[in-house]
């Protein structure tokens, strides 16, 4: 069973719901420790924080690979983008004792060994890998040496990549892998988010698998725990009108309440496999169709077709009997709209006549 800080993630418990806070701080430490009470407050189980510098990410060049080039962040230098959106490791500590006093946990994505030794200085209770980290395996290595869980998304990634993620993380020591389906397009288009894609990571790769969902609203994450998914990671921000570099693909705080709600919904709605029946059945039993006489009729009389029908309520017996009731001898008298029981007919005619007498 995977589990981070005590709390089981799996397909036979609810949901693992998992703020992403980034970049929507905006650069406020006091909106950054909101952001985790709102987070709590409306259900979620962690917040995420990402740790990084613009120095540990990239380095300052306006050379042409350097600038975005289209989406949400064109024009900006890898630098003054990573500038803009980093989390200082200054403001960690703070937001994991918050986190930790109000009973939410926190962990996050480091980029490099600097930001793995500052949150292993915080006993962080696990680390997630980031889509454009994934082939990034000696950092895979270096977060799987610490023995936490590891969280690693997919996106953009290939079967090959894929592979070669989790061979590292396993064989540098992590004994617990959770995969991260992942579209790595800010909004994701819905017709692209290919949740299909969580049944086949979970197979191939024989590990939980989660929903990294970068759509808007809350449809892909609520369909993915249909797919299998044990967890979601959501973007989340206070308001998305205070834009931000992430704000526009995030959602609100009572936009991560409807999102604990409906997953958890879509949880119980899967039940188990088989043919027991729920006992919220149970009461709906008697509007089934059994057998009825249709007519007053003395003992020792011998059942008509006309005498007998298949209608509402569910008291007499089942309807497959219906052809072999009927040419039956009478065991006592029976009224119309009274329910065809077995002590009423018997196939035995010398238990028949017992009754009768």
């Amino acid at each position: 069973m995977f589990t981070i800080n005590n709390r089981r993630i799996g397909p036979d418990e609810p949901p693992y719901i998992i703020a992403e806070l980034s970049a929507n701080h905006n650069g406020s430490l006091e909106r950054a420790k909101a952001s985790i009470v709102a987070a709590q407050a409306a259900g979620a189980h962690a917040v995420k924080l990402q740790t990084y510098t613009a120095d540990t990410m990239t380095i300052q060049s306006d050379k042409p690979d350097f600038i975005v080039s289209g989406g949400l962040w064109d024009g900006y230098t890898l630098y003054d983008l990573y500038e803009q959106a980093h989390t200082p490791f200054e403001w960690h500590e703070a937001l994991f004792t918050l986190a930790s006093n109000i009973g939410l946990t926190a962990f996050s994505s480091p980029f490099d060994e600097t930001a793995i030794a500052l949150l292993e200085s915080l006993d962080a209770p696990a680390y997630k890998i980031a889509s454009f980290e994934l082939t990034d395996l000696p950092l895979i290595a270096c977060a799987a040496r610490t023995g936490k869980p590891l969280l690693m998304s997919t996106g953009m990634a290939s079967y090959d990549e894929i592979a070669e993620a989790v061979e590292t993380a396993k064989m540098s020591g992590c004994t617990s892998v959770l995969l991260f389906h992942c579209i790595s397009s800010y909004p994701t288009p819905i017709d692209q988010a290919n949740l299909r894609q969580i049944r086949q990571l979970k197979e191939t790769f024989d590990v939980h698998v989660g929903l990294s969902d970068h759509t808007l609203g809350n449809i892909a994450a609520t369909t993915a725990i249909a797919m299998g998914a044990c967890a979601i990671e959501k973007h989340f921000t206070l308001d998305r009108s205070e834009q931000g570099p992430d704000s526009s693909f995030s959602i609100e705080p009572d936009e991560l309440a409807q999102l604990v709600i409906d997953t958890g919904d879509a949880w119980k709605a899967l039940g188990t496999a088989g043919f027991s029946r729920p006992s919220a059945e149970k009461n709906s039993l008697v509007f089934r169709r059994s057998l009825y006489f249709m007519n007053d009729l003395a003992a020792g009389q011998v059942i008509r077709p006309q005498d007998i029908r298949r209608i509402r309520p569910g008291y007499g017996l089942p309807p497959k009997y219906h052809n072999e009731i009927i040419g039956q001898t009478l065991c006592r008298d029976v009224q119309r709209g009274e329910a065809v029981t077995w002590d009423a007919v018997q196939i035995n005619a010398s238990h028949c006549v017992q009754r009768a007498s």
